[in-house]
């Protein structure tokens, strides 16, 4: 993963199409073709936090997100506006632990692969060294 982000905040507008207050990741580290690195700072604004405790719904939109700013990154780089995405199935979905305020979140996607519009992705979710979630998940782009 690269020091220095590619993206950061409302940059990352640039890549997904989802507005406040349901952004759920705020730095993209870095992509290659088939691999990808997000984050996000848990703060207890944060529409899916509860106890200071990010909840269950919030992990699984911030990988979703991961994923639409990976898709949004091939587009920018195309110079097209970022387009809305779906998930479309969510597999072997597991939560070692909840993040707590103020936790970092990093993500690594990989694709493990692509057909008929459809991108089956790994998602390993991390605070520190300290795997908390990790999924298969299926993101529909929709195409004009």
């Amino acid at each position: 993963m690269k020091t220095r982000p590619l993206f950061l905040g409302e940059e990352l507008f640039k890549l997904i199409p989802q507005r406040m207050p349901i952004v759920m990741v705020d730095v993209f580290y870095d992509a290659t073709d088939t691999e990808a690195n997000t984050g996000l700072t848990v703060t207890a604004d944060n529409l899916f936090c509860e106890n200071n405790k990010l909840r269950e719904p919030g992990l699984i939109e911030h990988v979703a997100q991961s994923a639409a700013a990976f898709a949004g990154y091939d587009t920018y780089r195309q110079g097209l506006v970022p387009k809305l995405g779906f998930i479309g199935e969510i597999k072997k979905f597991k939560i070692y632990r909840l993040p707590l305020t103020g936790e970092c979140l990093h993500t690594h996607l990989a694709v493990l692969g692509e057909a008929a519009g459809v991108t089956l992705l790994a998602a390993e979710t991390r605070v520190n060294d300290e795997i908390i979630t990790s999924c298969q998940m299926k993101i529909f782009i929709k195409n004009d």
